[in-house]
């Protein structure tokens, strides 16, 4: 097993998640395209411009994409394309995203290791590097990227965008996260036994504690004790970093979010650049 790389030398691999929904996304239905990923985005497919930011930053190098199906891929030039300068390798999707990660890190092998999905078209190379240097001062075992809702609603006040609401403060998920060392699977095993429960809900109260929830719907859970909880299910350390770049919180599974992303990309281009929210 290969051993965690220190700050000062670390190149992170990586895993793009691209898997699909039983029966398609209704975003590739909706734009007629194969595979959620495969969305046109300012002229430029999401996965395009995940593999793009990926290849920007200066924190990774290699890596895997977990999905979409072989089917997908055979028929797509496009993505064969992509896949074609070697540095990034395809696995077939497992049954959720949480088994696909975990079955991806198993060929991957190495650590710290990058977690992304394919469908973030906001990425850049500087986020990805804001997130890592973060995740990596973190002594934690997984860390989640997480962006503070206040600055997202200040960029984006009309998109609506699922928030924790802590007691602490509210947060987006930013679908960045990092395997700090091999035993923060566990937190992807975890979370696979949660989605395995995700059309029983009673079960998912259950297995998070009925007590943690109840704290949270009344408001009264703060962010450090939520991740301790996760923490003790999990059996590692998880904890998270705050990531202040709005975008990071946008990624394109919806029409409204591919409108939303548009509208940001199209105003990087009147600025004369991508730059960053």
């Amino acid at each position: 097993m290969m051993a965690s790389a220190t700050l000062s030398d670390c190149k992170l691999g990586f895993v793009v998640l691209a898997g699909e929904r039983p029966g398609g996304s209704a975003l590739a239905q909706a734009m007629r395209v194969a595979a959620g990923v495969l969305v046109d985005v300012a002229g430029q497919t999401a996965i395009a411009r995940v593999f793009a930011a990926l290849r920007a930053s200066t924190c990774t190098a290699n890596g895997l994409l977990c999905g979409p199906a072989r089917s997908i891929i055979e028929h797509s030039s496009h993505l064969q394309a992509l896949l074609a300068p070697g540095d990034i390798r395809w696995l077939p999707p497992a049954s959720g995203p949480a088994a696909s990660a975990v079955a991806a890190l198993a060929q991957l092998d190495s650590y710290p290791a990058l977690l992304t999905t394919a469908d973030h078209a906001l990425l850049t190379g500087t986020t990805i590097d804001a997130f890592c240097e973060r995740a990596l001062a973190s002594d934690a075992d997984f860390v989640v990227g997480l962006v503070p809702y206040a600055c997202v609603r200040a960029a984006f006040p009309e998109s609506k965008r699922t928030v924790l609401r802590f007691a602490d403060g509210g947060y987006c998920g930013s679908n960045l996260f990092c395997v700090r060392r091999e035993r923060g699977i566990k937190a992807l095993l975890f979370w696979r036994e949660v989605e395995a429960l995700r059309k029983r809900p009673w079960k998912i109260a259950r297995h998070l504690g009925l007590l943690t929830l109840l704290r949270y719907q009344l408001g009264r859970l703060r962010s450090a004790d939520a991740f301790a909880v996760l923490s003790r299910k999990a059996g590692c350390q998880v904890s998270f970093v705050e990531l202040p770049i709005a975008r990071a919180a946008v990624d394109v599974d919806s029409v409204a979010d591919r409108e939303l992303a548009e509208q940001i990309l199209l105003r990087d281009q009147q600025a004369g650049g991508a730059a960053a929210t």
